[in-house]
């Protein structure tokens, strides 16, 4: 998100302002334009990180029940209290990271009761918890008995690890908010025997001093912006600006202009039809799910609730469930997936579709994402996959095709192979450096897209020799 809404007021703002500056070539134009967003950035997401602990106050509790009794929040002290650490719930679950999800990691959530002393062991129901997350990684190449036995052995160390540990011994406590781990310390409270428990509170321990929490990233982000401004300055400086009968006025009629162009993008046309509708279909999947609550936040989906929607998993394909190999083309794991893939989609939707028609553009679109699905299941057979850009492969590499056997015209051709290879080869590189892009998919889409420009070409080839006569 830091890299993503720097762009609207650059887009709005600071572009038609660039006008005034005299540049060789629309390229150092576009090189200001990424310095501003990597000037907001960069200090915007260290300010993110120094927000997550600056903000909320510490509070102070005689005991755990004074909790309702006031403001709510971050970080607490607590003078009494009791951790029941007989009656726990335990939660165990795992998950894949990495560069083709390589690593397995084993997951093991403990919640303990809060009271204010031993005697409300008694209690039947319990509101306040103290969390513990135990975590290990392996290979994801180990085989499921391999996996199995380090899970056993992992359970032993952490069983070992809660019985000498003493939990009483912090400082301070931190509300654990509305996160994937508080949804699993929850699945752990769920497991306990005893304690009935609505709308339960957990909290996390912290033994460093509560003064200390910030570190030094104050100091980052003042310097970092500071820094970015003056850079900015100085290059400024350098920069003539163009004659007065050249200069581009801003106005209100620009910027709305501007924004007829950005909406525009999403609207369907007599030649650009196909392409945006698969745009808004994709984004309205994505905030169906944001909103409905199956998101770590604004920025990803949780995997979870992926695969109950329809991602791509190689068992579940192998016990019929062959509609995943469509769905999860509409499906993405965050904003930044999404918009990458959207920006993607429009740009070979907007040069391909009209020459295909839509009919064929949609049947490219569909055929070869299910060939991506496919290709991505087979390689990676423990991995959830989502996203487009199998889809978008399997179009870029039918118009490389088309390219290839010239079924545009030459001028045509020199500029958009470019192009095409430039944005093909950058997200392949991104995968090889683990960037947790599926080269799988991708591969797949755009092998099965350019066997199918070969197909189609010398049909298209001819229309539009017949069109230049």
């Amino acid at each position: 998100m830091p890299f993503l809404l720097p762009w609207l007021p650059i887009y709005f703002i600071l572009i038609p302002r660039l006008k005034i500056l005299k540049f060789k070539d629309d390229n150092k134009s576009f090189g200001f334009q990424f310095l501003a967003v990597l000037i907001v950035a960069i200090p915007t997401i260290i300010a993110q990180e120094y927000l997550v602990t600056a903000t909320g106050k510490l509070s102070k509790l005689k005991t755990i029940y004074e909790f309702e009794k006031k403001k709510t929040t971050k970080y607490y002290t607590l003078r009494k209290f009791h951790i029941d650490k007989t009656n726990i719930g335990v939660f165990k679950t795992s998950d894949v990271s990495g560069k083709n999800n390589e690593h397995f990691n084993i997951l093991i959530y403990v919640a303990m009761p809060i009271f204010e002393n031993t005697k409300d062991t008694s209690k039947t129901e319990c509101k306040y918890w103290l969390g513990k997350r135990y975590s290990k990684e392996i290979s994801n190449h180990f085989s499921i008995d391999e996996k199995k036995t380090k899970y056993h052995e992992f359970e032993q160390e952490v069983e070992a690890e809660f019985v000498k540990t003493n939990f009483n011994d912090f400082t301070y406590l931190e509300l654990i908010g509305n996160t994937d781990d508080h949804e699993n310390f929850n699945d752990a409270i769920n497991e306990n025997k005893k304690y009935d428990f609505n709308e339960p509170l957990v909290f996390e321990t912290h033994k460093d001093s509560f003064r200390n929490r910030n570190g030094e990233k104050l100091s980052w982000f003042l310097g970092t912006l500071t820094g970015g401004f003056l850079v900015w300055l100085i290059i400024l400086s350098f920069i003539k600006f163009q004659p007065k009968s050249k200069k581009n006025k801003t106005s209100i009629s620009r910027k709305t202009s501007n924004l007829k162009d950005l909406i525009s993008f999403l609207t369907p046309k007599e030649e650009f039809y196909i392409t945006p509708i698969l745009l808004n279909l994709n984004i309205i999947i994505f905030l169906i799910m944001l909103f409905a609550g199956f998101s770590y936040g604004f920025l990803s989906i949780k995997s979870k609730y992926l695969l109950e929607y329809g991602a791509n998993y190689s068992s579940y394909i192998k016990e019929g469930q062959f509609w995943r190999l469509l769905t999860s083309t509409f499906l993405h794991g965050g904003i930044i997936h999404l918009f990458n893939n959207m920006i993607g989609l429009w740009f070979i939707g907007m040069f391909l579709e009209p020459s295909l028609g839509r009919i064929k553009f949609l049947s490219a679109y569909i055929i070869t994402g299910i060939l991506a699905s496919i290709a991505s299941a087979c390689w990676h057979p423990v991995t959830i996959s989502v996203g487009a850009s199998g889809a978008i492969f399997g179009l870029c590499g039918l118009f490389l095709a088309l390219l290839v056997f010239k079924a545009f015209p030459s001028n045509f051709s020199k500029i958009f192979l470019n192009l095409i290879l430039g944005y093909v080869g950058i997200n392949l590189v991104m995968g090889l450096l683990g960037a947790g892009v599926d080269n799988a998919a991708h591969i797949g889409g755009l092998v099965s897209g350019f066997l199918m420009g070969c197909i189609m070409s010398p049909q298209l080839r001819e229309e539009n020799e017949f069109d230049n006569e």
